[in-house]
């Protein structure tokens, strides 16, 4: 009996260690990534990725990251080696958490950033798709500020491309800036950008 109390100790002992691990590790990646360090915040998630191969929140971050730094890019051949670096991470989410709709909200962003990249190869490629990613992450989570921000942005963009009306997707930014408002991430680790990004889009609906 003794014994048995001993292993059960020990294996809780060393789930409550991966956990302190994994914590401290995001945690520290993270204040890297806020501090503008995203080079070294990347080698840091890469680190906690080939760890926690059942998590799929390291590999979003690397994903996440890439995908942003595109659209600051000037250097077209720097835009594709990001957009290939995403999507491999991404591919990994896909696979960890297919229906996640912050997933989803992602793999739309990687799209558009492809579209922004090449809109004459891309637009007609990957439009349906994205607005098929955005819709399915909607039926799953419409309260979800950064599902509804994307959504609304994304549509947007067409509206304006074929010169249509776009007060109905600013009302879905002012309400997703509502949304942010009272939103709960599932926790420290989970994704919560996007406020910033709206208020913008807001200002430019005016």
């Amino acid at each position: 009996m003794t014994k048995l109390i001993t292993i059960i100790a020990m294996f809780v002992a060393s789930i409550v260690s991966a956990q302190t691990q994994f914590d401290q590790g995001m945690k520290k990646a993270l204040q890297t990534w806020k501090d503008g360090n995203s080079k070294e915040a990347l080698v840091q998630f890469e680190k906690i990725a080939s760890v926690e191969k059942t998590n799929w929140l390291p590999n979003y971050y690397i994903a996440f990251i890439n995908t942003t730094q595109v659209f600051g890019e000037k250097d077209k051949a720097k835009k594709v080696t990001l957009l290939n670096a995403a999507q491999k991470a991404q591919d990994v989410c896909n696979e960890l958490a297919m229906d996640n709709p912050e997933v989803l909200v992602l793999q739309a962003m990687i799209h558009t950033a492809w579209i922004v990249y090449d809109p004459m190869t891309n637009g007609q490629r990957l439009s349906g798709d994205v607005m098929y990613i955005l819709n399915k992450a909607y039926k799953v989570a419409p309260e979800n500020p950064r599902v509804v921000f994307q959504k609304a942005s994304f549509e947007k963009g067409m509206a304006e491309y074929f010169g249509q009306d776009t007060k109905p997707m600013c009302v879905q930014i002012e309400k997703s800036i509502e949304l942010f408002a009272t939103f709960k991430p599932e926790s420290a680790f989970h994704p919560s950008w996007g406020l910033d990004k709206a208020q913008e889009a807001v200002k430019a609906c005016k």
